[in-house]
């Protein structure tokens, strides 16, 4: 976990008869990245025992495409202004470009 969270993550877990709700900010780390099946994600927030926390996440790829689909065809629906929208078409660029690559170019 060596990356900070540049902004802020709300995840929020419900069972018919519990709501398990968390934050993590800037204070925290992530981790993410591909593996054989999917992709992983891993948020914590380091601390004392009372506020520690952490969140894993694994999707295969058949969802993690269709999440990114569903996401392209509502991105039409942020303010043109809003500065995440740089951020967001940088980070596509960059993993376009990386998805594009063989083993032996990297």
């Amino acid at each position: 976990m060596n990356k900070p969270i540049p902004d802020k993550a709300e995840v929020a877990i419900e069972y018919p008869e519990k709501l398990y709700i968390g934050t993590f900010e800037r204070s925290s780390r992530f981790d993410a990245h591909f593996d054989e099946q999917g992709i992983s994600l891993t948020l914590e927030r380091k601390g004392d025992p009372a506020t520690q926390k952490s969140v894993h996440f694994h999707m295969h790829y058949g969802l993690f495409g269709a999440i990114l689909h569903e996401l392209a065809r509502t991105a039409i629906r942020m303010p043109l202004d809003e500065p995440h929208r740089t951020i967001l078409s940088q980070a596509a660029r960059t993993l376009d470009a990386a998805l594009a690559q063989t083993a032996d170019e990297r």
